[in-house]
């Protein structure tokens, strides 16, 4: 009985090792940025010159965005320590508002320092040659199933200098003091050129969750 309890403890311990902890988060739907809608270009650069509505600052002190990546013997938590942007609130609602988030790649942080250095270099971010990631929002719509905060945000992600379109579900509250935005979800790596040459990439999984929170106070 004792080696059987040994057994199922140790099966255990394995199993939670290897556990994917992207399985049950939603995934982000990506696509080719092929014609840029100028619209939404004119609306990008509206935002940044002249605002249409309440300019909501995002910076390290109000915006988080973590991720967690992982591989068959267990999983890495990080995220970004410096980042910067801008919502334009208009109307004081989510719908018809943009957003304008620049990320620098060189504030990576993980729990551990070998990792953190490592994906810095060419394996990964190429930090050297892609300083910065920016998200440039195209689109609010609310989700009706997810009312009356449940919403799904569009945009086009730059990272590694590859820029896609994309998609996820978040939170977002509009009150009278801040705006908060909570999402949870996961993106493919090999979509942004993520790629660790040689075979141990084929140990790493492709779905890495990405953690964002935003509580930015309104200046009103």
């Amino acid at each position: 009985m004792r080696t059987l309890g040994i057994l199922i403890i140790a099966v255990a311990v394995f199993v939670a090792a290897c556990a994917d902890p992207a399985a049950n988060k939603p995934k982000a739907t990506t696509s080719d940025v092929t014609n840029t809608d100028p619209a939404n270009t004119q609306a990008n650069t509206a935002s940044a010159e002249q605002p249409k509505g309440e300019l909501v600052e995002l910076n390290s002190e109000n915006t988080k965005l973590e991720f967690t990546g992982s591989k068959v013997t267990g999983k890495h938590d990080g995220g970004f320590k410096t980042v910067r942007g801008n919502i334009d609130l208009v109307d004081g609602k989510a719908e018809g508002s943009t957003v304008r988030v620049e990320i620098d790649m060189a504030s990576v942080y993980t729990d551990a320092d070998g990792l953190t250095e490592h994906l810095k270099n060419e394996d990964f971010f190429l930090v050297s040659q892609h300083p910065t990631s920016t998200f440039n929002l195209t689109k609010i719509e609310a989700d009706p199933a997810k009312a009356p905060d449940g919403y799904t945000v569009s945009g086009e992600l730059e990272l590694r200098g590859v820029k896609k379109q994309i998609s996820f579900p978040a939170t977002i509250k509009t009150a009278a003091a801040e705006v908060t935005v909570d999402s949870e979800f996961s993106i493919n790596r090999r979509d942004f050129g993520v790629n660790y040459d040689g075979k141990a990439n084929d140990l790493i999984r492709d779905d890495v969750v990405i953690r964002l929170s935003i509580k930015a106070p309104r200046k009103k």
